[in-house]
């Protein structure tokens, strides 16, 4: 089976469970600055999990781009990956009940449990015999789950196939504090048939099961740390590997066999005139990596020091590095013909790959020389020294970029050794800034729906349209991150505002606060919502229904309002998943604190409200 194949066989099997399809988000997370990619498909539904009403109803399916970079240096085996894609299916609630009610009913573990084994084992054929799953085993914030097990049980998988755990592993939730989250039931394939030992089950490391799906059953929300509430609505999530489905349906034991990877390891392959055969580790990483790179790039990321930009050099300069242990001269070029067949892999499923074509490949090419003039520099440093230690392999490391792998080699050459158990204790310190793409970076944002985060959430819309009236219609949005102490937004605009400008944004945003402007709603599809002037710049990832939000004058006959500057009967008007207040005088008083460069033709605001 082939990737499209799989692709279109999902996404029409749970088309016909009355699931609406929706396409993937950004690999950037909107206003979540807890996270610094979309690592799993229910980041961008939390507003939605949360109780908010998504425009295309209750059942939604999708296939979500992830980046996760927590376990990046696991990639260089069958199944790990930093860039993937996520098999997902949702219930928001349906149907939606009261937590407290006693009954419960519709969409819930059996529904779900059901489609998912329906899918695997009739539409992919899967061997039911070589099935495992794994159940919560119950503590103080949660019952035992005997309900999937049962469910489970029913379909075919015996008791001696199901195991139960802690939440260590059976439990899901959202990285950062807090956010929805609940017991999950996970499946496994039984990849060997070879017990690595006598306790060899569900969640060994020895490679015998992989896992290939996870039901996530959303009935809490994680208020702060070991406090939990019910969630207005009970939800399913269920998140399904693409590369690894995609590969136990091929009877393959390694993702990178299938046609995902195939044509980039033939290109690494002819770059490097060596066999995946006798290189698998270094082909891996160098697939993985530049795969992740290219999408993330596509994204709007550039490599820089900073959060994602430093994930994003990590990934290229890991990648380079493996080409040239393999030997690779021209390093520039064999970089950019890796990176041209990934989005001639992938353009046909992600166009703008193929639209950002000649930028994506230029960023790779500029990082790979910046990268080949930072080893110049660390060589250079190297061989001034008659000793060295974890500390100074350390020092070249954060100072150069210089690799340790490639310091430890060149000291071996000089009969010289460094502890690489003090290194890694140094280094874990300095990896902080990339756990954070999994750990999360700081507090609030969208998923703590509080009344903060949905102020500034509104306010990100009125300081869009002042920017756009003051500044010129060419003034478009590339970003927001919203947390619980500020707004950060994101604008197209080639030069540094000055202090009048500054003021002028100020003084009509807070006078749109003053007049009390009413802020609707409506649900429209996508093309009817542009053409009736509802700004979008992040339209490929909404689905055929928006919901579109209106900020405007509630009486368009009162003078005083009539009068005021820049009058309309609309003064924002939005494609947008919301929260928002339903009035802007509950906003307060709008503040900008800063005003800087976030890239070329890049723009960056910090603004309070108080």
């Amino acid at each position: 089976m082939t990737s499209k194949e799989l692709r279109e066989k999902y996404l029409k099997f749970f088309e016909n469970k009355d699931h609406k399809i929706i396409p993937s988000a950004s690999l950037i997370p909107e206003n979540d600055p807890s996270i610094l990619f979309t690592t799993a498909g229910m980041h961008p539904l939390v507003p939605f999990l949360l109780g908010q009403s998504h425009p295309q109803g209750k059942r939604l399916v999708d296939v979500q781009k992830c980046v996760r970079t927590n376990d990046i240096d696991e990639v260089g085996d069958p199944c790990h990956h930093t860039f993937f894609e996520m098999l997902g299916n949702w219930s928001l609630g349906d149907p939606a009940r009261n937590a407290s009610a006693s009954v419960a009913g519709g969409y819930w573990k059996k529904e779900a449990i059901t489609f998912t084994f329906e899918f695997l084992t009739t539409e992919l054929k899967i061997n039911l015999g070589k099935l495992f799953v794994t159940c919560f085993a119950g503590d103080n914030d949660a019952p035992k789950d005997t309900e999937s097990a049962e469910v489970w049980q029913t379909l075919g998988i015996p008791e001696e196939r199901i195991f139960f755990n802690g939440k260590e592993e059976n439990w899901w939730s959202s990285p950062g504090e807090i956010g929805p989250c609940g017991p999950d039931s996970e499946i496994f394939f039984d990849l060997t048939g070879k017990p690595c030992g006598e306790n060899c089950q569900p969640g060994c490391s020895c490679g015998r099961f992989p896992e290939i799906g996870n039901n996530v059953f959303m009935e809490y929300n994680k208020i702060s740390d070991g406090k939990f509430e019910k969630l207005v609505q009970r939800n399913v999530d269920f998140g399904g590997g693409f590369e690894r489905i995609l590969a136990v349906t091929n009877n393959l034991e390694d993702d990178y066999q299938t046609d995902l990877f195939i044509a980039i390891l033939d290109t690494i392959g002819q770059s490097t005139e060596k066999k995946y055969e006798d290189n698998k580790v270094a082909f891996r990483i160098i697939a993985d990596h530049l795969r992740a790179a290219v999408f993330i790039i596509a994204d709007g990321v550039e490599p820089s020091n900073k959060e994602r930009g430093y994930v994003l050099r990590r990934l290229i300069r890991r990648a380079i590095l493996q080409l040239k242990k393999l030997g690779v001269a021209d390093l520039e070029k064999a970089g950019s013909e890796i990176a041209e067949t990934v989005i001639k892999t992938m353009a046909p499923i992600y166009p703008q790959l193929e639209k950002n074509h000649v930028s994506l490949i230029q960023i790779i090419e500029t990082e790979i020389k910046k990268f080949n003039q930072t080893l110049e520099k660390g060589l250079k440093e190297f061989s001034k020294l008659s000793e060295i230690d974890s500390k100074i392999a350390f020092n070249l490391f954060q100072t150069y970029g210089f690799p340790v792998e490639l310091t430890a080699e060149l000291a071996k050459e000089k009969n010289l050794q460094i502890d690489l158990e003090e290194f890694k204790k140094e280094f874990e310190k300095h990896k902080e800034l990339s756990r954070t793409a999994s750990v999360g970076m700081f507090k609030g944002g969208l998923r703590e729906q509080s009344e903060i985060t949905t102020k500034y959430h509104t306010a990100t819309h009125l300081l869009h349209s002042a920017l756009r009236k003051i500044l010129g219609d060419t003034v478009a949005q590339k970003g927001s991150n919203i947390t619980s102490e500020r707004l950060r937004f994101d604008f197209s605009y080639p030069e540094k505002l000055s202090a009048k400008q500054i003021e002028e944004i100020e003084n009509l945003i807070n006078q749109k606060i003053q007049e009390n402007l009413e802020i609707t709603s409506e649900v429209m599809d996508k093309n009817s919502a542009l053409q009736s002037g509802a700004l979008g710049f992040f339209t490929e990832k909404y689905g055929d229904s928006v919901t579109v939000y209106s900020i405007s004058h509630p009486a368009l006959e009162d003078q005083q309002v009539a009068s005021s500057a820049y009058a309309g009967s609309i003064f924002s008007k939005e494609i947008c998943g919301g929260p928002h207040v339903k009035n802007t005088g509950d906003l307060g008083t709008f503040k900008i604190q800063k005003e800087e460069s976030a890239g070329s033709n890049l723009r960056r605001i910090y603004a309070t409200l108080s």
